[in-house]
């Protein structure tokens, strides 16, 4: 597996990148993902995540996490799908996920929780949306929302 973690100017120290590869590489491994898997994880400002969100999704509001997914819809929903070309270099390329920092200090002090806990959910939960998985209603995101659980669950301790 090999995941990218870019950390923006300013943010550099508040978490560490192989902490957060792991991360990661165990929701991952969780979802039975296999091997040959690219994506990027990226910590940057609550201002240019709601720029995404505003260019990407119309909506011009904070948010904590979004993902972009390289995946066709076909290889997100069918577990399994080979993609319709196979990458030259045989990588799974998955997709972006981008965590606003600053939105998950304001959660981790809402829920009671630390940082890295906080930032843990996110590229989880970021994770599984680059995988399919997805929450625009309330079935499918309590089915999310439990397998985030379970995923963080097995994983112990987070600090």
């Amino acid at each position: 597996m090999e995941i990218n973690v870019l950390i923006d100017e300013g943010l550099e120290g508040l978490l560490e990148e192989k902490w957060m590869q792991r991360i990661a590489e165990q929701a991952l491994v969780a979802e039975n993902s296999g091997t040959g898997i690219e994506l990027g994880l990226v910590v940057t400002s609550q201002e240019r995540v709601q720029q995404l969100n505003q260019s990407y999704l119309g909506r011009n509001e904070p948010t904590d996490v979004i993902a972009f997914s390289m995946l066709s819809d076909a290889q997100q929903t069918g577990a399994g799908v080979p993609p319709f070309i196979t990458p030259p270099d045989g990588v799974t390329h998955l997709g972006e996920v981008i965590i606003s920092y600053h939105q998950a200090v304001i959660q981790a002090a809402e829920q009671n929780h630390p940082v890295k806990r906080e930032i843990a959910t996110l590229i989880v939960h970021g994770v599984l949306h680059l995988l399919g998985y997805r929450d625009d209603n309330p079935e499918l995101k309590h089915r999310m929302s439990a397998r985030e659980t379970e995923i963080l669950a097995g994983m112990g301790e987070l600090e």
